[in-house]
């Protein structure tokens, strides 16, 4: 046994029993259901909503492009969290609560680079393609259409007991320490588990330009005309990403019982 576990192993010392006492248990406090009804845990809708983030990034190929072909993007949200909190009291609240959304769109860019012959008077090309992370962050306050269940918060209560204690040599034997022990410590402690909201990336929408900054001619008699066969390496792009999302929150719901 290494040093390490020796250390975890004895950092406790627990009395083990090869006894198995019975645990008692009684009926938690629950939502009173009228007759006919059942009491279920589901996820409950809180409301779908349209988010939109607005990027510029300047991309940097490996290769020339002459020109670009395709580009296949997929939106991935990495962070969709909705923050309820508490609120004087309330079991309840529709809001409004701030969501913090997180991802970034990927993008696979497929395009035409260009091979020269000898006598440049033809442009053949290679089809490649980049992938690039456009990264985007933002926040948004929202009204829920369905209330979400707010945290029920944790409590935490010390408590003391009265000792006297004799005060020892240099005091009079009829004077007493009277206070509490610092040397023990008694506390009662309550913790809920609450049902976090989550979310669901429902669909995306992409409004995007993509604009070469530093394109060149291959024939430069001709200077940077458009009528020219060139190429470029940096790219400015514009985006305007649309999702709708959906988010959800598991709760107690009361249905008719078939």
């Amino acid at each position: 046994m290494s040093n390490k576990e020796h250390h975890y192993h004895n950092c406790v010392n627990l009395n083990t029993s090869a006894s198995i006492e019975q645990c008692m248990n009684e009926e938690a406090d629950t939502p009173v259901t009228p007759a006919g009804t059942r009491l279920v845990r589901i996820p409950v809708n809180l409301g779908d909503f349209n988010i939109t983030t607005h990027m510029v990034a300047n991309i940097k190929f490996p290769h020339p492009v002459s020109e670009i072909k395709d580009i296949k993007k997929r939106v991935v949200i990495l962070q969709c969290r909705l923050m309820t909190g508490t609120a004087n009291g309330e079991q309840f609240s529709t809001g409004p609560f701030p969501l913090f959304i997180k991802g970034y769109v990927r993008k696979n860019i497929q395009y035409a680079s260009p091979c020269y012959n000898e006598a440049g008077e033809c442009v053949s090309s290679e089809l490649k393609s980049l992938t690039v992370k456009v990264p985007f962050e933002c926040m948004t306050s929202v009204t829920l259409d369905s209330p979400a269940q707010l945290p029920v918060t944790n409590t935490r209560s010390e408590f003391d007991f009265f000792r006297a204690q004799d005060l020892g040599k240099g005091f009079p034997e009829k004077d007493k320490f009277l206070s509490s022990d610092i040397s023990q410590f008694h506390q009662t402690s309550t913790a809920a588990y609450n049902a976090l909201p989550y979310c669901e990336l429902l669909r995306h929408e992409i409004l995007e330009w993509d604009e070469a900054t530093d394109r060149h001619s291959h024939h430069y008699d001709y200077g940077h005309s458009p009528v020219e066969e060139g190429h470029f390496h940096h790219v400015v792009e514009k985006m305007m990403v649309t999702f709708t999302v959906s988010i959800l929150q598991e709760q107690q719901v009361q249905i008719t019982a078939g």
